[in-house]
């Protein structure tokens, strides 16, 4: 099965004064099942990781309830306050349904670029691992160091990077963000998804431009640990949902197509695909 292992839903009237912007024209409305299934069969594609947008429990209980509904939504990647004082309390709530397979603090949105690197969080993440979940970064290049800080502090937490850390893609930047994500790409627990580049390649969004990053990505994490995802409905403001797949199909070997392109998300996430499977 393909497996889209990043995409959104959303509600306006849940998001006042929150992204995105009205300027945003061409994600700022709502966005549900309803749209992106069509899609989804369009591009042969069988489920989907649904990830939070909102740093709020509610945003969390609307996207399991959506799971409930829609059979191709596999798993929910939600958001817990991990250094609230009761953090591991809502992590055990929420993690009685089977659909949530991995939390996601917006660390992108905190000020503070160590903000994960505190051992407060400490009861929580026991929480996520003793509920088996996974842990979605949300991270920028500045937030790496911290990042690899967690990581060797918890080796039995299984995390990934989502879009690939966001590189400075549109201002031609590497060689300081592969450094740092080589050095979590060192560390067997972390994976990386595939998604999000093409938005932050702004103007730059050629194939030759996003190639290099693509390319070390692999080389980084091998074909085993790297997971394609969308970033719906945020890929809109770069490009077709159509247009990112085919773009990605060609930078990702053949050969390694069925890993990059569902395998690894199936492994990671311990989806049931069986259940996606039996609907259609």
């Amino acid at each position: 099965m393909r497996i889209d292992a990043h995409q959104h839903f959303w509600l306006m009237r849940n998001r006042e004064g929150q992204w995105p912007p009205p300027e945003l024209a061409d994600i700022h409305r709502d966005f549900g099942p309803q749209d992106l299934e069509p899609v989804l069969k369009a591009c042969g594609i069988g489920g989907t990781v649904l990830v939070q947008s909102l740093p709020t429990m509610d945003d969390t209980d609307f996207m399991l309830d959506l799971a409930d509904r829609h059979s191709f939504i596999l798993g929910v990647v939600g958001w817990v306050d991990l250094k609230g004082s009761d953090a591991a309390r809502h992590v055990a709530r929420l993690s009685a349904h089977p659909r949530l397979k991995s939390l996601r603090p917006m660390l992108q949105d905190i000020a503070d670029d160590d903000w994960i690197d505190d051992p407060q969080l400490d009861p929580a993440i026991d929480a996520m691992k003793k509920a088996d979940l996974r842990f979605d970064a949300l991270v920028m290049p500045q937030h790496l160091r911290a990042l690899t800080a967690l990581a060797k502090r918890h080796p039995d937490l299984p995390i990934v990077i989502d879009h690939g850390a966001k590189p400075r893609i549109a201002t031609g930047e590497i060689h300081s963000w592969r450094g740092l994500i080589a050095d979590l790409a060192a560390l067997p627990q972390v994976h990386c998804k595939l998604s999000g580049l093409l938005t932050e390649a702004a103007e730059r969004r050629g194939m030759s431009t996003i190639r290099p990053y693509v390319d070390t990505l692999l080389e980084l994490f091998g074909p085993e640990r790297l997971i394609w995802g969308s970033d719906w409905p945020v890929l809109r403001l770069a490009g077709t949902y159509e247009e990112w797949l085919a773009m990605c199909h060609d930078l990702v070997p053949v050969r390694h197509h069925d890993a990059v392109f569902g395998m690894n998300a199936a492994r990671f996430y311990k989806l049931d695909q069986s259940q996606s499977e039996r609907a259609a």
